[in-house]
């Protein structure tokens, strides 16, 4: 509405709380979150230990076709350990056996291509579930925020957190958790199956690890404030593309386009610069995290040749080769822990985000036992209404009036008196810090709040019209509403005519905001839409500020059959609607400083007199104007 200041802090709703929340309790929440998905993510997990073991399999039978093949070159060389107690028949030759082999470790490689391929596909669908279905949530979350809500949080900012915040959930899905429990579990069997073959090989290989464990720690402690601030500069961002793209005609009419690409080059170069400062860190982090595990296989070459050389038994089933193959798979584990450790801070600093946009309180909501509204009668009052964006700064300041059903209320007051924070208090876009609004003798924060903004239509002073067609503008409120409904609000807003002059009538598409339109087009359909619910109250905000007189006379006259039969609240400055109205009501700094009707004002000094005397001395010298303009014409 006109007098909303555009950022504003709300008691209790204000800006997102910016609450410093541990690491730990994030994962958990999100673990929770995965777990109502337990079924397919069960499903994953299953097909990825079974690749896991499959793995396994083939390296052990490729140590296997190893020792076959050492036994047919030297027929001292201890048998092969052949697993669960199979052993090949007598007459094969070691050839045969190899071969045997080598097809079985063939069709482990082709069960394992048709896993793989299974669980990636499981694996995307479980992803791609939990993303739509978080991105549902956070919507209908928004949708259910009061307006303090989106006063005090930037377009770029809403805009992130559905977006690309939502992805980076997925990340945590898709790279930190499947990847960690994958991780969890190999990392156990690698382990578990090195020292079973040498113990101390085992530890020596390993020593590097705590360090690796205490270096990813401390990476993750310094990227994560620096994610956070990265993903708020990028809100800067994008508020700048969607303030840009809004405001385009204002951009090239006052030919700023050099200027604004100089601000959003700024606002991206932020990005960028901050985004280089993580890099940097990564790019550091994550060859180091390469580095140590190649010190293992330094180890292995070193102490582990040693014992092949010194030591018959560690040669026993291949193990110095099926040892290199597990420690090589363990630090090709240990080295994609750089990238996990990364993505969970991207991830993490995501989820943080969304989860606020859920956890963000929702103050204007129907009572628990409200009370239903199916159709006001339309008597509106305010008890001492006090109410202010910002603690200790009133927009209005203990209003009181009456409005008796049918009457028609109009609001005058200079910029910023507080006249469109008045009417947003009556369908409860906020709720007043002291007094009551109250309908039909009630407060209405104890109705439910859908009955009660279903009997409260709403035209703004420059109202917003979705890209679809004339009819569901229309029809926005009440999607039912059937072609003679439709047609017999757009004639009471005087919009029919000019409706069946368009191309496909009701069925034109229009443009984004309403493009393809006049301004005093625009405003019609937003009548049309207020009357289709036949709505008790009706509440106006200044819808004739904009538009030319010609213009002003359609609109008037749309208003006068809308306001018949309705309590209406008209925010006006124009003599020609305050003339209509059965009571004004004066705001000056938010607070009541006269009310009464037309006459009754015109005939006391005050703010009102001063205000119409202006317009009927402007009114008068444009008619002598034009009038001597004629007579100067005429001689000419």
């Amino acid at each position: 509405m006109s007098d909303t200041p555009s950022i504003k802090v709300v008691p209790g709703d204000g800006k997102l709380r910016d609450a410093q929340t541990s690491n730990a309790r994030l994962v958990l929440r999100l673990l929770r979150m995965g777990w109502s998905y337990r079924l397919p993510a069960v499903a994953v997990v299953s097909l990825q230990f079974l690749l896991l073991a499959l793995m396994l399999m083939g390296l052990g039978l490729t140590g296997l076709g190893i020792d076959v093949i050492r036994k047919g070159l030297d027929p001292a060389a201890v048998d092969p350990a052949y697993p669960f107690g199979l052993t090949p028949p007598g007459d094969w030759s070691a050839m045969h056996t190899v071969w045997v082999v080598a097809f079985v470790v063939l069709g482990v490689a082709v069960v394992r291509f048709f896993l793989d391929k299974t669980s990636r596909i499981a694996k995307a669908l479980l992803i791609l579930r939990i993303i739509v279905d978080l991105r549902a949530k956070v919507y209908d979350k928004m949708q259910r925020l009061s307006f303090g809500f989106f006063d005090a949080n930037s377009s770029g900012s809403i805009i992130n957190r559905v977006t690309s915040d939502v992805q980076a959930v997925r990340m945590f899905v898709d790279g930190v958790l499947i990847e960690v429990l994958m991780l969890m579990i190999s990392m156990v069997f690698f382990v578990g199956y090195m020292l079973s073959i040498h113990v101390w090989l085992t530890v020596w290989c390993l020593a590097t690890t705590p360090l690796l464990w205490l270096m990813t720690w401390r990476f993750s402690r310094i990227v994560k404030p620096a994610y956070r601030k990265n993903r708020e500069l990028f809100d800067t961002t994008i508020l700048r593309l969607s303030e840009n793209v809004q405001g385009v005609h204002v951009v090239k009419g006052f030919s700023r386009q050099a200027q604004e690409i100089e601000k959003f080059r700024e606002a991206n170069s932020a990005v960028r610069d901050q985004k280089r400062w993580i890099f940097w860190r990564v790019s550091t982090f994550v060859p180091l995290i390469g580095f140590l595990p190649q010190i293992n296989m330094v180890v292995l070459m070193v102490y582990g040749g040693r014992l092949f050389m010194t030591d018959p038994s560690f040669r026993i089933g291949s193990g110095f080769f099926v040892f290199a193959g597990l420690l090589q798979q363990f630090s090709a584990q240990v080295g994609s822990i750089a990238m996990i450790a990364n993505s969970v801070q991207q991830s993490l600093t995501g989820a943080q985000r969304v989860f606020e946009v859920l956890d963000a309180p929702l103050h204007i909501k129907s009572p628990p036992n409200a009370v239903r509204l199916p159709r006001a009668r339309g008597e509106v009052r305010l008890e001492c209404v006090t109410f202010g964006y910002q603690l200790g700064e009133p927009a209005v300041a203990c209003v009181s009036l009456v409005a008796e059903p049918g009457q028609t209320v109009a609001i005058l007051g200079a910029t910023g008196a507080g006249k469109s924070t008045l009417l947003s208090l009556i369908p409860r876009f906020y709720d007043p810090q002291q007094g009551r609004v109250l309908i039909d003798g009630k407060d209405v924060r104890g109705y439910d709040l859908d009955d009660l903004r279903r009997n409260i239509g709403l035209v703004f002073q420059e109202s917003f019209l979705f890209s679809n067609t004339v009819a569901a503008n229309i029809a926005f409120g009440y999607p039912q509403a059937t072609r003679e409904q439709i047609e017999r609000a757009a004639k009471i807003a005087s919009a029919h005519g000019f409706i069946m002059e368009l191309e496909r009538g009701y069925d034109t598409v229009l443009n984004e905001g309403g493009s393809n339109l006049s301004g005093g087009q625009r405003q019609r359909l937003a009548i049309a839409r207020a009357v289709l619910l036949e709505p008790a109250i009706l509440l106006l905000d200044d819808p004739t500020a904009a538009i030319d007189p010609q213009t002003e006379h359609e609109i008037l006259e749309a208003m006068n059959s809308a306001m018949r039969g309705r309590t209406t609240f008209v925010v006006a400055h124009r003599l020609s609607t305050l003339r209509r109205a059965d009571k004004v009501i004066v705001l000056e700094k938010g607070r009541v400083v006269q009310t009464g009707t037309h006459e009754e004002l015109m005939n006391t000094h005050g703010h009102y007199r001063h205000a119409a005397s202006l317009q009927i001395a402007d009114h008068e010298s444009k008619r002598l104007l034009g009038m001597h303009t004629g007579e100067r014409g005429g001689e000419a």
